[in-house]
């Protein structure tokens, strides 16, 4: 087993070695740990330097089924997947090219996909004898040999952090909230990123709270410094700007595509846009989205449940602006009779279906594409209705102006099957 212990710093202090880079046309990365280590942030904020990097980027979010599972349990492992390269890419790959595992638990779950050879590094701190008990192991995996195909690197990364941020005045609960800036830091330096735009993000992230910003970007510098430093990587790796057709580029998810793709069809079709929804697992980023566009004359309605969120929509194509409300498969259930309504009375109303796991309430976090037949017969009587999918995040984003198309030219309700990878995940 290629493993590297690394040592605690007395001073986080970069030297001036140099080190070679090696190109990659792409690489994949997941980030692992508790629900509450900040894996989804830790994510997304380096899915936005890559973006800023000029990497063509796309990222797959995943958090767990429960509630708030136990702390280091196999159950509570959130992680998030972010591949980049230099080409344009539809999906992230099947194996990774380095894991981030902030527990044992998190190891467990994921090294099954990290590919032979791969990068796994792995906060040793989190590694005793009652987190691997939590974790179902029955002897450490970074002593035991199984780890052999992967390069591993073990780094005290609690420990680490504690000390980067002893300054702060910090308990070691609040301080040790941070080691998923250190983390980063080291992800950083592994891919040639720059901390400036992290950083920058950290001050009007958390201004409100002076002493958890120092506390995040000290971490941040630190993670950054001990990989050079304490030399962990035999080298750096350079995934160099994609070559994509000319033009202005964003980084989205697909709620937020979908959200705009609402308020670019109010424009084109200068009526005034209203939604109508009920909260729901993984649609409600829809509602949070649309009521942030009062200015382009968006107006956003929290109904009491479903059935009232359908039956305004109703309400508003009568009125004759553009109708569309948001749901997921339990709520499309209780949509059901009011949809054949506007079937029969020929309203034009946009239904977006973001789908979730499973039947009945089911699994609000996972995935799933299980409601095209609920979608095309799941109305008593006669009442035909289009149904669209998109393929990407950016794709909801053209098929809900296809949706407001249709909807428009035959006076017809119309239905939006998205699901909850597309809606959380980013390119």
């Amino acid at each position: 087993m290629s493993s590297v212990q690394a040592p605690l710093l007395k001073k986080s202090v970069p030297t001036q070695a140099t080190f070679p880079e090696t190109e990659l046309e792409k690489a994949t990365i997941r980030f692992a740990g508790d629900s509450g280590d900040g894996m989804q942030l830790t994510g997304t904020r380096f899915s936005t330097t890559s973006v800023i990097a000029g990497n063509d980027v796309i990222t797959f979010p995943d958090y767990p089924a429960e509630i708030r599972a136990p702390a280091g349990t196999l159950a509570g492992v959130s992680s998030f997947d972010l591949s980049f390269s230099s080409n344009e890419i539809y999906t992230t790959a099947d194996k990774l090219s380095v894991l981030v595992a902030m527990n044992p638990a998190a190891l467990k779950t994921n090294s099954q996909d990290l590919e032979k050879g791969g990068i796994l590094i792995v906060n040793s701190d989190s590694f005793a004898e009652n987190d691997l008990r939590k974790a179902e192991y029955s002897e450490n995996p970074l002593e035991s040999g199984e780890l052999n195909d992967f390069r591993v690197v073990q780094i005290p990364i609690t420990k680490l952090t504690l000390k980067a941020v002893e300054e702060t005045g910090l308990s070691h609960r609040d301080g040790s909230r941070s080691k998923n800036f250190f983390a980063l830091g080291v992800v950083n330096w592994l891919f040639v990123r720059s901390l400036e735009q992290t950083q920058d993000w950290i001050k009007v992230k958390f201004k409100k709270k002076p002493d958890v910003a120092k506390a995040n970007s000290l971490a941040l510098q630190a993670g950054y410094n001990y990989a050079i430093t304490i030399e962990l990587f035999q080298a750096r790796y350079f995934v160099p700007p994609a070559v994509l057709p000319y033009g202005d580029y964003r980084q989205i998810t697909g709620n937020q595509a979908l959200a705009l793709g609402c308020v670019a069809a109010s424009h084109r079709s200068g009526l005034s846009l209203v939604y109508s929804s009920y909260p729901i697992t993984p649609a409600s980023d829809i509602l949070h989205e649309l009521a942030q566009y009062k200015n382009f004359g968006v107006k956003t309605i929290q109904a009491e449940d479903e059935i009232a969120a359908m039956s305004s929509s109703i309400g508003s194509a009568f009125g004759g602006v553009l109708a569309v409300t948001g749901t997921s498969g339990p709520g499309f259930d209780l949509k059901s009779e009011a949809l054949g309504y506007a079937v029969m009375t020929e309203l034009p109303v946009v239904v977006l279906n973001v789908q979730r796991g499973g039947p009945s309430t089911g699994l609000p976090t996972k995935a799933e594409q299980t409601d095209l037949l609920a979608a095309m017969y799941g109305r008593h009587g006669e009442a035909p209705v289009p149904v669209l999918a998109p393929a990407t995040p950016g794709d909801c984003f053209f098929m809900v102006l296809e949706a407001f198309r249709i909807a428009l030219k035959y006076m017809t309700p119309v239905i939006v099957l998205s699901d909850g990878g597309l809606a959380n995940a980013s390119e």
